[in-house]
């Protein structure tokens, strides 16, 4: 048989695989156009599955009434829901109520589905191996690989798709409990071996899902590598028999299995297309494989209606689809870590243990959480030591001999706006804004320490007494106009990224004229056309350390509350921490312990001239996204060392130290790097990166994540910023008090009418 020529809608279609996602939009390709030939090719048989309980959303609930009335009425028949999720911790059990969750077997769900496809027509082909990919490609009109997270189909072209596939540190396994859990219900076993953790919901009116998940290393030295199914069955039922009631487990071809996250680069290629599991996958923790799956059938065969032509349908279905499914995969990826860095949080007290598991993935936050289940939110707020009505964002917090009135600060963001180093006009305005603004402090630049530690000429600086004096002005003006804001200042040196160009003139290029000579730890250029520094001599480091000194002595004379000590972003201090830009085989060189030697000496000479009550943090890269270069563990014992020498706090930041880098962005992506750093040392840390809203922060200090939250551009979108939080939280406590001149704007303007009477525009008949 012939195929359709490619500008017109597929009528063969080839289906590999009869998991749900391809099974549904076999049904829907059939309903849409009964004259289409769709074949499902399923290598099982038909009540032939793994897994047993399948989580929908309402939301692709609702898609799926749209889409199929007969599925969705079938599937209503079958679900089970509830509100509630459990959250056992050393014994004490916290719920939260809201959550609304639906429901049922997965064998009984491929059934609907099954019946779906034989009222309408579609040809089912169980027990069979579908034909090698090219020859289906030639046949039929459209292939649509749903063959799972293994797919045979994409490694035929493997070239085309580019898949990456990352397996993960746990292992896990699916079983089944028959009884039904009146909640989701989420239990740690602390055991001998280490921690365990029981996901637990139901699916049916007598049976239940009970994944039993650990790392690799509790894993093995709990025995389980050496145990049969059955021996496994029995003792996973024995370390949960509190969650079990003292019921038996059961598997279905249950296995331990480690978790692959898969990513193409492309999700078509001619007329073959990736579906589910096959095109991508997100942890089973945030319960959305079928969902995802589901969710591409729909939106696949949307565009084939739409679109004449097949190649502007599945370029039209990749682009409507990958964004949601990059979020859910980065919503994925942080609940994956979360329970992979379970060990982290046990210690928590077990309300907060509850509340920072239930937002581990960022898409339930504290406000979000309020709504569902206010009682609980209020008790985790009580916990925190909120007074009644102040936000977590609003209460105080001290370092050293200083209390910061809030838990905002002002991020240190370059303005490149200073001549010969010396703070102007635009910097009174722009830091006195956001002083004004509410934030409980604000940071200035990084501030360079001598003229050749400059990153372009526009950097601001304390190396004259010019400087300073124009420094005391800004710093007198917060202190004065804005009373309980306290005003940091940012000490570092370029390194080898000085001698560029203003940010808006081309980022990181070299000045082309009036360059000055440039050093760092090592003799190794910042990419491919940058000048190239000169490694530091003996002589040399000790005139740095006294430069740093010397501008941190003018710093306390300025009146600067705190000082923070640039150790991040490739800079100077930087280049020696990191082992990408460090090479010296000297006693500055080598093991951390010696990258860490004249960052450390730096410190030091800072620290023995800073005013003894006032505190002083450490900007740290905990990350060098890059291969080879620092890593988390590292980042954790610099942190360490850096608060052994008296570092009050760690600014936690990440990159930036290699041109080279492949930095993994999005929402608040660099604060696991802070939580990690508090967990394990105990240290205060200040959370920076991709945190916008004043959500986020609320729900980043109640789950014991940091301590502080640094915000940038939203500061330069919004200078007021931290006031506006506190309005649209209707708070007016002292923790955001509003500046006199400004007290009449405390409240939101009222914005233009959206609910205006509409008028009759149709003329109904009289019957």
């Amino acid at each position: 048989m012939t195929r359709s020529a490619p500008d017109r809608r597929p009528l063969r279609v080839a289906v590999v695989g009869g998991g749900p996602g391809g099974l549904y939009a076999a049904a829907l390709l059939k309903r849409l156009d009964q004259a289409r030939e769709v074949t499902v090719w399923e290598r099982n048989a038909p009540d032939d599955t793994f897994g047993f309980g399948v989580v929908l959303s309402d939301e692709t609930l609702g898609g799926i009434e749209l889409a199929d009335p007969v599925v969705h009425a079938a599937l209503m028949d079958e679900f089970v829901r509830w509100d509630d999720i459990d959250i056992v911790h050393r014994g004490v059990c916290h719920t939260s109520s809201g959550h609304g969750f639906a429901a049922l077997g997965r064998r009984r769900l491929l059934e609907i589905l099954h019946e779906r496809c034989r009222s309408l027509g579609v040809d089912l082909r169980f027990r069979s191996e579908a034909p090698d990919p090219d020859q289906l490609m030639r046949s039929h009109d459209l292939v649509i690989a749903a063959d799972g997270v293994h797919s045979g189909v994409r490694e035929t072209h493997a070239e085309v798709f580019r898949p990456s596939v990352r397996t993960h540190r746990c292992r896990y396994i699916w079983l089944a409990a028959d009884f039904a859990f009146d909640a989701f219900r989420f239990e740690i076993a602390e055991t001998e071996h280490g921690v365990m953790q029981l996901h637990a919901y139901p699916f049916s009116a007598d049976a239940s899902t009970v994944i039993v998940e650990m790392r690799e290393e509790v894993w093995r030295a709990a025995g389980f590598a050496d145990l049969d199914t059955d021996e496994t069955i029995e003792r996973c039922a024995k370390i949960f028999t509190e969650a079990l009631g003292g019921r038996p487990l059961r598997a279905n071809k249950s296995t331990w299995s480690t978790f692959r996250t898969v990513v193409n680069e492309r999700w078509s290629h001619e007329n073959l297309v990736l579906l589910g599991d096959a095109a991508h996958t997100a942890h089973f923790s945030i319960g959305s494989g079928t969902k995802l799956a589901v969710e591409d059938a729909l939106a696949l065969v949307a565009c084939l209606e739409e679109h004449e032509a097949l190649p502007a349908a599945l370029a039209a279905y990749e682009e409507e689809r990958r964004p949601v499914v990059t979020s859910t995969q980065r919503a994925a990826r942080a609940s994956l870590e979360w329970f992979e860095n379970l060990g982290l949080y046990v210690d928590q007290p077990a309300r907060q243990f509850a509340f920072n598991l239930l937002t581990r993935s960022r898409r339930v936050t504290h406000d979000n959480l309020r709504l569902r289940d206010a009682r609980f939110t209020e008790a985790v707020e009580r916990d925190f030591g909120c007074p009644p009505g102040t936000p977590p964002m609003f209460t105080p917090f001290r370092l050293r001999g200083l209390t910061l009135r809030n838990r905002v600060v002002v991020s240190p963001m370059d303005m490149y706006s200073a001549k010969d180093g010396v703070p102007g006009d635009f910097h009174l305005v722009h830091l006195g804004a956001r002083a004004l603004g509410g934030a409980g402090l604000v940071m200035t630049e990084m501030v360079c320490v001598s003229a050749e530690g400059r990153i372009t000429p526009g950097c601001a600086g304390l190396y004259t007494g010019r400087q300073a004096e124009a420094w005391r002005r800004v710093t007198d003006f917060v202190h004065t106009r804005s009373p309980g804001t306290a005003i940091g200042v940012q000490l570092g040196h370029s390194g080898r990224k000085g001698s560029t160009r203003l940010m808006w003139e081309g980022m990181d290029e070299p000045l082309g004229e009036g360059d000055w000579p440039l050093v760092a730890a090592s003799p190794i250029p910042y990419k491919a056309g940058s000048q190239t520094p000169r490694e530091l001599t003996r002589a040399q480091l000790t005139d740095i350390r006294e430069q740093f000194a010397g501008a941190a002595w003018r710093a306390a004379r300025c009146g600067f509350d705190l000082l923070e000590l640039h150790c991040a972003h490739g800079y100077l201090l930087s280049g020696f921490l990191s082992p990408l830009t460090n090479r010296r085989t000297d006693a500055y060189g080598g093991t951390l312990a010696k990258r860490l030697r004249f960052p450390l000496e730096v410190f030091d000479a800072v620290r023995s001239v800073w005013p003894e009550e006032r505190p002083m943090t450490v900007r740290i890269s905990a990350t060098d996204w890059a291969e080879g270069g620092t890593t988390a563990e590292e980042a954790v014992e610099i942190a360490r060392a850096f608060a052994a020498h008296g570092a009050d706090a760690i600014d936690v930041s990440t990159g930036q130290v290699v041109a080279e880098e492949q930095p993994e962005f999005g929402r608040s992506y660099q604060t696991p790097y802070a939580d990690r750093i508090r967990q394990e040392t105990g240290i205060p840390v200040i959370a920076v990166g991709a945190i916008s809203s004043w959500d986020d922060v609320n729900s980043l200090l109640l789950a014991g994540r940091t301590d502080l939250c640094a915000l940038a551009r939203p500061h330069l979108y919004d200078p007021h910023w931290t006031l506006h939080a506190a309005a649209e939280q209707a708070y007016t406590g002292p923790g955001a008090p509003w500046p006199e001149p400004y007290r009449a704007g405390s409240r939101r303007p009222q914005t233009g009418r959206t609910d205006a009477p509409k008028p009759r525009l149709e003329l109904r008949a009289v019957p």
